[in-house]
């Protein structure tokens, strides 16, 4: 069986969702002729609490190796936890390469620093490896632009990071091809035929035990006679203008049917600007200014990752909200379909969600595009709502073998047919 190192700093991962994708591909690799082993950081280094309830979603016997790192503790010089364990990171992987045959080490970004173990790995011992892009590298982000600012030096260090990471790597996976785009645009040289979209995946053993373990959720009632709708996640500084339009909705709705806007209950669940910070609020500005406040409630720190899909099972739908960016594909709507509850997606038209969702027939989509922004929508967004709610239990409705296609284990397979090709690709090189 070949050998594959995946660089995980914090694992198993916090609660967002998409962080989740590298311990569903450990989870499945083997069954596929890939033995993973997990490269990570001993919990104590975490600065937030470990979530230690998800190691029961680990597959029994995964071989897992914790190193140290640099401590925060008495001061915080940075955060990152890829720049504070790349030492002990690298000294690990010595040992690792010397004692055994690796085959390939992925490196799922961010953090975004692991990038250049696999760099250094291949030069000193011939090692291939392979980036996946959960977020792009050194796409501008918010804060960038401001010059001396600490976002805006990050930046910088990634535009000179991901050149030299690139120049190495055998390929890239990313959950949409937009998010390789802009790395593609500044390395033209980099071969686009080694680039591949690979989805997020479904798993669900996660909620197979919530089915096993059950226990109430603690933020709502689901019992109260109200329609909850959840929405779980970090806010994404371009998904502003849909949460806008959304509101905007609910005040169109509450004027022309008060009695049934008096039902709607929205629930927004770890997504403040700082993830412990319980009064980091970043939707309840919105709602008061709409005059929301009792529609809408947020829980602005984040909450265990099970206790999220806890409460997604017992909400009455889910929604799932989109950016402005076309290439942004959330990872939430797999965890929103396997809650077995209709979802409400207001997503970009390019969105590979949007596929997933009718696909699958999971609930109620309203797209919006650059053309037609998130504003222009609101009569649309406010009949969604309205079918959200009649749809009631979603499980009858959703076609499963369509969405199947779309499960962890599916995702997984066809990364080991990735790495199985580059890999043989590799050989043939060499050969000639």
């Amino acid at each position: 069986m070949k050998q594959v190192v995946i660089i995980a700093p914090q694992f198993p991962p916090n609660n967002f969702a998409a962080t989740h994708r590298s311990r569903y591909f450990a989870m499945h690799l083997a069954k596929f002729g890939w033995q993973p082993t997990v490269l990570t950081i001993d919990p104590s280094y975490y600065e937030e609490k470990p979530d230690n309830e998800l190691a029961a979603l680990l597959p029994a016997g995964l071989d897992i190796i914790r190193t140290k790192a640099m401590s925060i503790r008495p001061f915080r010089l940075f955060g990152d936890l890829s720049l504070r364990a790349f030492y002990w990171h690298y000294q690990a992987l010595v040992r690792l390469i010397r004692s055994r045959t690796v085959d390939l080490i992925y490196i799922p970004v961010p953090p975004n620093y692991s990038v250049l173990l696999g760099y250094l790995m291949n030069r000193r011992f011939g090692v291939p490896y392979a980036i996946d892009y959960i977020d792009p590298i050194a796409d501008p982000w918010p804060g960038s632009e401001k010059i001396f600012s600490r976002a805006w030096i990050t930046y910088l260090v990634c535009c000179w990071l991901e050149p030299l990471a690139l120049r190495r790597a055998s390929f890239l996976t990313a959950v949409a091809p937009g998010y390789y785009a802009g790395a593609l645009k500044r390395n033209p040289w980099f071969d686009p035929k080694r680039c591949f979209g690979l989805p997020y995946g479904a798993e669900k053993e996660d909620f197979a035990y919530l089915d096993k373990y059950p226990r109430k959720p603690y933020l709502f009632d689901p019992s109260d006679g109200n329609f909850h709708i959840v929405y779980a996640g970090a806010m994404l500084p371009k998904a502003f203008s849909t949460l806008e339009a959304l509101f905007a909705a609910v005040v169109l709705i509450r004027k022309d049917n008060p009695g049934f806007a008096q039902k709607l209950r929205f629930h927004f669940i770890g997504t403040g600007s700082r993830p412990a910070d319980p009064e980091s609020y970043n939707i309840l500005p919105y709602a008061l200014r709409y005059g929301l406040e009792g529609i809408v409630t947020e829980h602005a720190a984040r909450l265990p990752f099970i206790d999220v899909l806890n409460h997604l099972k017992h909400s009455s739908a889910v929604l799932v909200m989109g950016s402005s960016e076309p290439h942004y594909t959330p990872s939430k709507v797999f965890q929103a379909v396997l809650s077995r509850k209709p979802v409400l997606g207001l997503l970009h038209s390019q969105s590979t969600a949007i596929s997933i969702l009718r696909e699958s027939n999971s609930g109620t989509v309203v797209a919006f595009n650059q053309n037609r922004p998130a504003g222009q929508c609101v009569q649309e967004i406010a009949q969604a709502i309205y079918q959200t709610v009649n749809l009631g239990s979603n499980l009858e409705k959703v076609n499963w073998e369509a969405f199947s296609a779309y499960s962890a284990e599916s995702m997984t397979k066809q990364l080991a047919g990735i790495f199985d090709s580059m890999l043989k690709n590799k050989d043939e090189r060499k050969e000639i």
